[in-house]
């Protein structure tokens, strides 16, 4: 995965979650739970990354506002 920058977590309420599961239907199940509860970015792809067990997906998230529901 990509590194995380200094603008992701620039303020108090900004976050990075990397999740990691076993399948894309799993981990997107996760996200969706977020997004219920915050502000998120939504990622729409995961990562396999060689030699690491199941996917990544990775979202950011904005406590500061409500979910756009």
């Amino acid at each position: 995965m990509r590194p995380i920058h200094d603008a992701h977590v620039a303020e108090p309420g900004l976050a990075v979650i990397e999740v990691a599961a076993y399948d894309d239907a799993t981990a997107f199940a996760v996200q969706e739970l977020l997004a219920a509860r915050c502000a998120i970015a939504q990622a729409d792809r995961t990562v396999r990354e060689p030699g690491e067990p199941g996917i990544r997906l990775r979202c950011f998230l904005d406590l500061r506002q409500e979910p756009d529901l």
